[in-house]
């Protein structure tokens, strides 16, 4: 039973429906984020800055849960700063909880970079991995920083006598504004721009992509599943991925996305287009989309990232995960891809980010 979580990164797109999964299930639920913002009903915000042990201190001080997930990172300009930024921001938060003694489990969200290497040395000839990916494969012998988050989450749990569970999710599509890694949002905003514009949905990324098969996370499932993992004894001490299910091709999936916002559609044609180049001519554009529509966000960039999405689209390999792992203890949540997507697109429109 989780008595009182502690959501890590509460306002990014795997920490909210966490956190709202979380309260459906009756659990007190205390959202940790730099600007303490609270847009979740039941949701209790906590202001700190993870970089700095007095301002955790501070905020984390009446604060006791059984149930702590890490689900925030920050991005910087080489593997090394990630390295240092984001171990530490894992480190300081569980320092700042190990005098109270109240945690039983903590939960830490990676992802496939686990296996297909760093930012800068992503998805490389020589350390491409063969799939469909399996946790028991071992670490690359490459600087990785979602190995350093594990790092101090295994040397925490040593330290402090709690379990812990890593959760390492393919391409994460769920509602998050603002969020670094946003495939969904950036798909839906280059379609609506498609549309307004009268161009077609061109596909930007690699043949191997297009043709190979490929999966995804839904956030709603991975919610579940850091819920699973962490009530469920044989699951402790255990890395899973963690993705919806289904398994699907690019060259499929990219027509039904055109059907749904009624536009044309280009395949593969030969050569990557990067989206972020693409995009960047359609900053202006969308300010005029977004006027017109009277949405919510007129800053494009705060809606796509672009350049997570062309790292992803534009891989030299198909890239699949085994979930055999958590089927065989039990998690049997399911869901079907494009209607994730379908998902997404529905609630971005309702919210007013797309027209």
């Amino acid at each position: 039973m989780i008595e009182t979580a502690l959501v890590v990164g509460a306002t990014g797109i795997v920490g909210s429906n966490l956190a709202t999964e979380l309260i459906a299930n009756g659990c007190t639920t205390y959202g940790l984020s730099r600007a303490g913002r609270n847009s979740i009903h039941g949701l209790q915000p906590v202001a700190a800055d993870l970089l700095n042990p007095e301002s955790l201190a501070q905020a984390l001080a009446d604060i006791y849960p059984t149930h702590v997930f890490i689900t925030s990172w920050m991005r910087n300009d080489t593997e090394a700063e990630n390295i240092r930024v984001n171990g530490a921001m894992v480190r300081n938060v569980l320092h700042a909880l190990s005098s109270k003694g109240s945690v039983q489990h903590v939960a830490l969200v990676t992802g496939l970079k686990h296996y297909l290497g760093p930012f800068d040395a992503y998805a490389s000839e020589g350390t491409l991995p063969e799939t469909p990916l399996s946790e028991t494969q071992p670490r690359l012998d490459l600087e990785n920083f979602y190995y350093a988050q594990e790092d101090e989450v295994y040397a925490a749990a040593a330290r402090d006598n709690f379990t812990w569970s890593i959760h390492r999710p393919h391409t994460i599509i769920g509602m998050a504004i603002g969020n670094l890694m946003n495939m969904g949002s950036t798909l839906a905003v280059y379609a609506a721009i498609c549309k307004e514009e009268g161009l077609p949905f061109r596909w930007p990324g690699s043949e191997a992509q297009w043709k190979g098969l490929s999966d995804v996370t839904d956030a709603r499932v991975l919610a579940k599943h850091l819920m699973w993992a962490a009530t469920t004894q044989a699951a402790h001490n255990e890395a899973f991925n963690v993705v919806n299910g289904d398994y699907f091709r690019w060259s499929s999936l990219w027509f039904k996305l055109a059907n749904w916002f009624e536009i044309d559609a280009i395949g593969w044609e030969g050569s990557i287009v990067p989206l972020e180049i693409e995009m960047a001519k359609y900053n202006a554009v969308w300010s005029g989309i977004a006027s017109r529509h009277n949405l919510t966000e007129s800053n494009l960039n705060k809606l796509a990232s672009a350049w997570h999405t062309d790292l992803d689209l534009g891989r030299p390999i198909e890239v699949m995960t085994d979930m055999s792992k958590s089927r065989k203890l039990g998690f049997l949540t399911y869901q079907k891809t494009e209607d994730s997507f379908y998902h997404l697109f529905a609630q971005m429109r309702e919210d007013r980010f797309i027209p």
